[in-house]
Formats: C-alpha cells, structure tokens, sequence
C-alpha cells in the first residue's frame, strides 16, 4: 500500500487595494530547490489551499488564479503531486497579523446585513463562514451561497483541467469555518469561547430563524419555531448544571430537544449534500479511468471534548447530533458515501 504525504504550503498573503501585493512569502528559487529536496526525501505531494476570498476577491465572477498557477506550475515540474483544499471561509482572526478574508465583496454586503453571518442566542455574529440560511437566498449580486461555491469550484476545474485527476489527485471542498463541516460554536480569536466551554448553538440570524420557524409549523408545533433552546448555558458552561444537556423537561431528548436537533443537525447535512453533488458532478467526467480519478474530499471537525457524557454537548452544539443514545454520524458518512467523498477529521 502506498502511504502518500502531503505538506501543507501556507501562502503568505499581504492584503491592500493592489492586486501586485498578493505575494508568495517564499523566494521562486529557493522554493523550486525545496520542492526537489521533497520529492527526494520520497514525499508524494504537496496541499495547497486554494482561497475563495483570494481568487474571486475582487469582484463577482471575476477569478484571478495566477498565484496558484505559478504554485501548482512548480509542483507539478518538481515531480509532486497535488491536494488541493478550496477553502470558502476567512482566517482572520484578531490575533492574526495576516489572514485570508472572504472576498471583500462579501464582507460589504454583510456591513449592511450580518444577517448573511451566523448569530448565537446574545445576537453576536460570526464572519468566518456564511450561514446556511442564505444557502438558497439570491443575496449575492443575483446569486446565492450555493451558486457562489458551485461557480467557484466550476471555474476552479475548468481552469486546471490539465492537472485534474493526474497531478490533483485529491480535491477539499471546505463546508464552514476552517473548512470543517460544522457550525461555528466555538469561536477562536475573539474571546467568547475557551477549552472545554460546551459552545453555544448557531441559529440566531434571521434567515435560520424563519427556517426554524417553518419546520416547527410542519410539525404541528409553531411554539417550538421561536426559539432555540433557552436552558442550553453559555459558551464556556460545562455539562453540569445545564438542563438542555442534563435530565429534566425539554432536554437534549425530549420532543422538543430531539426536534430541534434534528433541525438543527440537517440543515447542516443538506447543506454539505448541496454543495458535494455539484462537486461530485462537476468530477465526473474525471472519474472515468484509473489514470484520471480524483478523490472527493470533506472535512469535519474533530470535537471530541464531553464525549464520554450522555449528551455530548460540545458535538450537539457544532451540529453534530450524537450522542451515547444515537449515531449521529451515520447519516454524515452515508450522504458522503452517496458522492463518493472521504473523510477527513483534523
């Protein structure tokens, strides 16, 4: 069995109006003479993160791939292979001093609507990552969040077609924060969350709420369309002592508790579903001989803290509805297996 190791290759990213300041922090030479040292210390290949808020940061359906033309030029002359991630959230952190945002152009529609962001029960936002509730809303010049992944993962193929499936053997197609396919309940960089806090559900903007409020109707429950959970804590509460995760009425496994977690937990699954079946159709055509196959690649979050409790708070708050009395992971891995995609946990 071959063992294949990729080497992440960061890019050191300058942010200003100038196009000419997005730069690779290493030198073309000295980064030509470490490739070749790579592939002779016998590593496979090279993953590279492929950056929405780089490529189509100037304006909608405007993608400029040069710098990763040049990268993946030099990769693919060094003998390497190619794990690609394309990467639709913002690093961009406080702490950070450099970081990838989304593409401006989004970032000014969420100054006049944080709606477009997911919000916690306090009302507070998270930029990193759209919500799920504009999946479908035209709110991007025309065009909803669906579309604006599927176009970018399109225009991505079509534009190294050459590559695909002979130095690209992988392709990552990132599904939230950090490129994980969870909501952002533990938020990094901004003070509000620490290890081992359980998070806190992300369902407050008003797009998801009307969503929620639609599916409690469905159910013949309009009162559970409302509201979230109002006994789930904080981001740093731990398990003992809140009621959503502990016994009593309207817990994690009550009617209401296993309605909303079932919301809550599919919408997330829908989204990846979305999103994977254009990828995997779009891959198609490269699946047809050994030579040119591809791998479909998703990654999930590894929230293993509370994980001997009876709820798992930490995994129910990130949008995995698993706990010691259900596999949660079961209908992931089975609308993964449906495009053929693997699994990646960090």
């Amino acid at each position: 069995m071959l063992y294949c190791l990729f080497i992440l290759s960061s890019l050191v990213v300058n942010w200003s109006d100038n196009p000419c300041s997005i730069f690779l922090g290493f030198r073309l030479k000295a980064l030509t003479v470490s490739l070749k040292a790579l592939k002779l210390a016998g590593v496979h290949g090279i993953a590279v993160e492929v950056w929405w808020g780089i490529v189509e940061r100037f304006a909608p359906l405007e993608y400029n791939w040069g710098l990763y033309e040049d990268l993946f030029r030099l990769i693919s002359e060094s003998g390497l292979k190619l794990h690609v991630a394309l990467y639709f959230h913002s690093n961009v952190h406080q702490h950070r001093k450099w970081g990838v945002s989304l593409p401006p152009w989004i970032v000014e529609i969420g100054k006049s609507n944080k709606d477009i962001y997911y919000r916690d029960i306090s009302g507070l936002s998270n930029a990193d990552y759209p919500t799920l509730g504009v999946d479908r809303l035209p709110l991007f010049y025309g065009r909803t969040a669906l579309q604006c992944y599927e176009d970018f993962i399109v225009n991505f193929l079509n534009k190294f077609k050459p590559y695909i499936g002979s130095i690209i053997e992988e392709i990552s197609v990132g599904l939230g924060p950090s490129g994980e396919l969870r909501y952002p309940a533990h938020p990094l960089g901004d003070g509000r969350w620490q290890f081992p806090g359980i998070g806190e559900f992300q369902c407050y903007d008003k797009y998801m709420m009307e969503d929620l409020r639609i599916a409690a109707c469905q159910v013949g429950k309009p009162e559970w369309g409302d509201r979230g959970p109002q006994n789930a804590g904080c981001y740093n509460s731990l398990p003992p002592g809140v009621p959503f995760f502990e016994d009593g009425q309207e817990n994690f496994i009550s009617d209401y508790g296993c309605f909303f977690l079932e919301w809550y937990s599919g919408k997330l699954i829908c989204h990846a579903d979305a999103i994977l079946a254009k990828a995997a159709n779009a891959l198609r055509k490269y699946q047809q001989t050994v030579e040119t196959s591809v791998l479909l690649v998703a990654k999930i979050g590894g929230i293993y803290w509370w994980y001997q409790t009876i709820s798992h708070p930490a995994e129910l708050t990130a949008g995995y509805y698993n706990t010691a009395l259900r596999d949660g992971y079961d209908p992931l891995a089975s609308m993964l297996s449906r495009h053929g995609a693997a699994l990646h946990i960090p």
